[in-house]
């Protein structure tokens, strides 16, 4: 997250995935764009599909979804993400529903959940009566995934 009282920190853009909405600090957010064609990545664990060329730049995308454990929908849109530094990302998602002020709404993760398989949420929050979880983006993607992008040639 940025540091407090940055100009994006508290907003955040809301996505729906799997029946899950989903919150991804805005300064982390690039750009939103439709799916791309994808390049397929051996031996990746089951959320990532592949890696697609967006820009010039070969970046692996995540399957919202199967990320969180959820049923998997048809992705409608991507959300390029800038995590860890200079890498980015894209994440799968069903549809992208805007950006919200969750300042005075982000509650810590309990125990139960912090114990969790999913060290990709960061906290919880409710959106209009529903379960709002927050997006982790540094966490994405596994190591293992950028090596097998980054040794990827770009195609022309």
């Amino acid at each position: 997250m940025q540091v407090e009282g940055g100009p994006t920190f508290g907003r955040f853009l809301i996505v729906r995935t799997g029946g899950l909405l989903c919150a991804l600090q805005l300064g982390c957010v690039m750009e939103t764009m439709r799916p791309l064609p994808l390049e397929p990545l051996p031996n990746m664990p089951h959320f990532l599909l592949g890696a697609c060329l967006v820009r010039g730049e070969l970046i692996p995308v995540v399957d919202c979804a199967a990320l969180l454990g959820a049923a998997c929908e048809a992705s409608g849109r991507y959300v390029r993400l800038r995590v860890a530094g200079t890498r980015c990302v894209a994440l799968a998602v069903e549809s992208v529903l805007g950006v919200r002020d969750l300042r005075s709404a982000l509650k810590e993760l309990s125990p139960l959940l912090c114990a969790s398989d999913s060290a990709v949420i960061s906290a919880v929050s409710e959106l209009d009566a529903e379960l709002l979880l927050v997006l982790r983006d540094a966490c994405l993607v596994p190591e293992e995934a950028w090596s097998a992008v980054e040794s990827r040639i770009v195609p022309t």
